[in-house]
């Protein structure tokens, strides 16, 4: 309830995890059935680059900051930024924004986010759109008390924890193995921090003794992770990905390294399970 993920938006994690679900939901979309979309951990949906949180840690300049201005636009970028764009100068989507721009008339996206204030942003950005609804509520509990989303039988959830609490890697784990019982062919999608290896290999270790098949890590990496006290890079998991999905964050990946980082920086595709 601490986090404001106003100090952090646009960042290098934030472009990660935007680009790869721009793209994500992009090709779910190629089959004409419905979509339906969890967004577990939603956040206010908008950001002001100049307010007062995003300006006191300037984090941005140096995730969508360099981006912006690329001319010409690299096509592995060039649909997030748009989005992104769309939203006008100084202000910079968050999931819940993105996923709604993308919706078509047979898709529908629900947004929890338990900060009471940060909750009540969210629903005056959707307000009046009927394929949008916004709870107040814990986003992992979420997962029992509304999904399936009625009438769907294609999903997608994303979960995107602050990592405020020691246990978020094991809840994430109840989360997986919850979502899949529910609706085994949605596609799952989890930002994590890679700050150190350990946590993140015990998660998968996690995953991979529950049963999970199809388990997809794309990262990027700004320096190596062997400094725990910084944010060496993040990941973008994915459990049941859409075909060819691997492909297409490759050219991400590899795009925001060389946009974003230095001769240190890499990006990542790797499948930790098969499917």
């Amino acid at each position: 309830m601490n986090y404001r993920h106003g100090f952090h938006a646009g960042n290098h994690a934030d472009c990660l995890k935007h680009a790869l679900l721009t793209a994500l939901i992009r090709l779910l979309q190629n089959k004409p059935g419905g979509l339906a979309i969890l967004d577990t951990h939603a956040g206010t949906g908008r950001y002001r680059l100049d307010g007062e949180e995003a300006g006191r840690t300037g984090e941005w300049k140096d995730g969508i900051g360099r981006l912006l201005d690329i001319s010409p636009e690299d096509p592995a970028l060039a649909h997030w930024l748009g989005l992104v764009r769309n939203r006008g100068p100084q202000v910079y989507p968050g999931s819940p924004d993105i996923a709604a721009g993308m919706l078509r008339p047979q898709d529908r996206l629900v947004c929890c986010e338990l900060h009471p204030e940060d909750a009540a942003t969210l629903r005056r950005l959707f307000r009046g759109n009927p394929a949008v609804a916004v709870h107040e509520r814990d986003g992992y509990g979420a997962i029992r008390a509304l999904w399936p989303v009625r009438g769907f039988t294609r999903g997608l959830i994303l979960m995107d924890p602050p990592f405020e609490k020691s246990d978020d890697f094991e809840r994430l784990a109840e989360a997986v193995a919850e979502a899949r019982r529910r609706l085994r062919g949605a596609c799952v999608a989890i930002w994590y921090p890679v700050k150190h290896r350990t946590p993140v290999r015990s998660f998968f270790d996690r995953l991979r003794d529950q049963g999970e098949r199809g388990l997809l890590a794309t990262e990027l990496l700004l320096r190596p992770p062997t400094d725990p006290s910084r944010l060496n890079g993040s990941g973008l998991l994915l459990i049941n990905p859409p075909w060819k999905f691997d492909e297409t964050a490759r050219k991400i990946t590899d795009t925001l390294a060389r946009r974003l980082g230095n001769e240190e920086s890499r990006g990542s595709v790797e499948w930790i399970v098969p499917e």
